[in-house]
């Protein structure tokens, strides 16, 4: 069965590298989606371009494992070789824009799904989500979908890990700084140039150590990654702003970490948004200690996905290789996604939590 179930997924991946699906603009992925799901007799569900589907012996006294992954991609960047919407096999590989993010633990968890959609007796129920948006963090990917599911005991997020198991992952905060200072000639010594203001918070920024550090996922990061002012060469700038890119741990919350950041700096300071919170599993979890028995790597993860979104334990584990992502040439070993899904499936069978 798992070898019909691969050779079904490598073909599904081939027709989704040939249908563009960048962030918001999936519709078309969806509906391949949809169909590779309902010719296998599965009853859908769908929002927008989200889709998702139970296992078909439900029994509501069971826990409720879900199983994720994202439709969307990025935009191709400069560098390809091939047409990045052209599935290529060369050298072994499948070269095509999605392939490995996350083409690759998209497939290979609704294989696993499909594996599991029949079997009676199972000591959990599944839901499998193909969901839009993750790579924008969207409102209308998981943000949507997690108000639509109305249990879930635990979560697998595929996304390329080598199939090593990501615990824990870092949230995220965009933060928008505002410096104020005061226009003036710049061949007179007039005003005061915001530009400076900014390089002292920048630097303030530079040298600040969080005091918690997560035995998992290290630090929290901040970075400043743009910065604009001035309209003209001949005028000090009254105004600068500055981005501020942050990786929070799990010992603050987002609105801790913002609070410490306003009370570092004299300046505006506005976060985007507070959602995208640090996530991960009490290592202790039946699954975890299942993957660490079988002696598969545990690590805390830089990287972000839909799994900030969800409210209850979550691992990141899929096929494929983080450092290909948004990468030209971007492309899966066939043998990653056969591998994948014999292991999610070798994960789940006799798995029993609470």
């Amino acid at each position: 069965m798992i070898d019909d179930l691969y050779a079904g997924s490598i073909s599904l991946l081939k027709k989704l590298i040939a249908t563009p699906s960048l962030s918001g603009k999936e519709e078309n992925v969806a509906e391949i989606i949809r169909d590779y799901l309902s010719s296998h007799g599965v009853e859908l569900s769908t929002l927008k371009n989200n889709t998702w589907c139970k296992n078909k012996h439900w029994d509501d006294a069971k826990p409720v494992i879900l199983l994720n992954s994202h439709i969307d991609t990025v935009k191709p960047v400069d560098g390809w070789s091939y047409d990045p919407f052209m599935p290529t096999e060369e050298e072994g590989k499948i070269i095509g824009l999605g392939s490995n993010d996350a083409g690759a633990p998209l497939v290979s968890l609704m294989a696993t799904f499909l594996y599991f959609f029949n079997k009676k007796d199972l000591p959990f129920n599944l839901i499998y989500s193909a969901t839009a948006e993750e790579e924008i963090s969207g409102k209308n990917g998981m943000a949507l979908l997690a108000n639509e599911l109305e249990r879930v005991d635990f979560a697998i997020v595929g996304e390329p890990t080598q199939m090593k198991l990501a615990v824990a992952e870092k949230g995220l905060l965009v933060i928008d700084c505002t410096v104020h200072g005061k226009a003036g000639h710049a061949a007179r010594n007039e005003g005061i140039n915001s530009i400076y203001l900014a390089v002292d918070e920048i630097n303030k920024i530079k040298n600040y150590q969080f005091d918690k550090v997560s035995e998992v996922l290290g630090e929290v990061k901040m970075t400043v990654t743009q910065i604009d002012a001035g309209f003209q060469h001949n005028v000090v700038p009254d105004t600068c702003r500055f981005v501020v890119d942050v990786r929070t741990n799990e010992c603050y919350s987002n609105d801790e970490v913002i609070d410490i950041i306003k009370n570092l700096l004299k300046c505006d300071v506005k976060p985007r948004s507070r959602r995208l919170s640090s996530s991960g599993i009490n290592l202790d979890h039946p699954f975890v200690e299942k993957v660490k028995s079988m002696g598969i790597e545990c690590y805390g993860s830089p990287t972000l996905s839909d799994q900030s979104l969800m409210k209850y334990p979550s691992v990141k584990l899929g096929p494929g290789d983080s450092a290909r992502s948004h990468t030209a040439n971007e492309y899966i070993y066939p043998d990653e996604i056969k591998n994948g899904i014999k292991f999610y499936v070798s994960l789940l069978t006799d798995l029993i939590f609470k």
